[in-house]
């Protein structure tokens, strides 16, 4: 029997002093709801989507409700989801009437499809259980008020976890950059950009510029790294942003989960809100140093 752990992220960027203590607050939940579910005997793919859910059902985040909007004004949200068994995967994007859009990329991990968009992942959710919200539902007064003040901010959320049987899953949500030319996606649905996961390797879920990050395969690029075997989780993670912003001056950060639960965690933005469970400590951080 392995032990659990239950790594999250709610996103990094220009957090700013206003929303700090809501991240941690919604990360340090967000953890405990999947550390729950986890040793209550929940496999990895029921963690990383009910801590996920947590924050996309918190407005303080950038994804679900409170997510960034677009120059017009409109709602487009993106998701992903793998399992690192058999290397499934699915990803929406260009969501604007699903309140979790993270519990429809899950669900397309069984389908025969990858990633769904706009009014097809809609009706396909639909088809499958799921029901459609008005956009009104998940636009909050602060995200109108960022599109008149023209505001910036990098925010995604994200989960990677461990079962008692060793299998991992990760996943990620988002809302996307704000203001972002409508019809933009960012690396987020882009298995191995933003997300990847391998029960052989580890599991990583990225947040930053998704140009940036998709450039260089972020998610894929720290696990291949993990894969030979001569680097700790940490320095794996601390390797892939210096290369981030060596090669495409990106920003950015990421959490990582090796598959002997060893964690990482690497930013170079100002913060990044992220919290962990293990079976021997709980860990809840916004700044570099923490």
């Amino acid at each position: 029997m392995s032990r659990p752990v239950i790594v999250v992220h709610g996103g990094a960027g220009d957090i700013p002093d206003e929303q700090a203590e809501g991240h941690r607050l919604g990360v340090q939940r967000a953890s405990q709801v999947g550390w729950e579910v986890l040793t209550a005997g929940g496999s990895a793919e029921d963690a990383v989507e009910a801590a996920i859910r947590v924050m996309e059902d918190d407005e303080v985040f950038d994804a679900g409700r409170g997510s960034f909007l677009d120059l017009d004004g409109a709602l487009s949200m993106d998701a992903a989801f793998m399992e690192g068994a058999n290397l499934n995967a699915g990803a929406v994007a260009a969501l604007s009437q699903m309140r979790n859009p993270i519990s429809l990329a899950r669900l397309l991990v069984s389908a025969p499809h990858v990633l769904l968009v706009g009014e097809g992942a809609h009706r396909w959710g639909e088809q499958h259980g799921l029901h459609r919200c008005s956009p009104d539902d998940l636009i909050v007064a602060r995200e109108r008020e960022r599109v008149l003040a023209h505001q910036g901010l990098n925010d995604t959320v994200g989960a990677v976890a461990m079962d008692l049987s060793g299998h991992l899953a990760a996943g990620v949500s988002t809302g996307g950059s704000p203001l972002k030319v409508p019809g933009r996606v960012g690396d987020v649905p882009c298995i191995g950009a933003g997300i990847y996961a391998d029960d052989q390797v580890g599991g990583v879920s990225c947040t930053g510029v998704g140009e940036q990050i998709t450039r260089i395969v972020m998610a894929k690029r720290c696990t291949d790294r993990l894969a030979k075997g001569d680097v700790t989780a940490q320095q794996a993670a601390e390797e892939a942003i210096a290369y981030l912003a060596r090669r495409v001056h990106g920003e950015g950060g990421l959490i990582v989960l090796s598959h002997d639960g060893e964690i990482g965690c690497a930013m170079n933005t100002q913060r990044m809100s992220r919290a962990w469970i293990t079976p021997d400590a709980s860990y809840v951080g916004l700044e570099p140093t923490d």
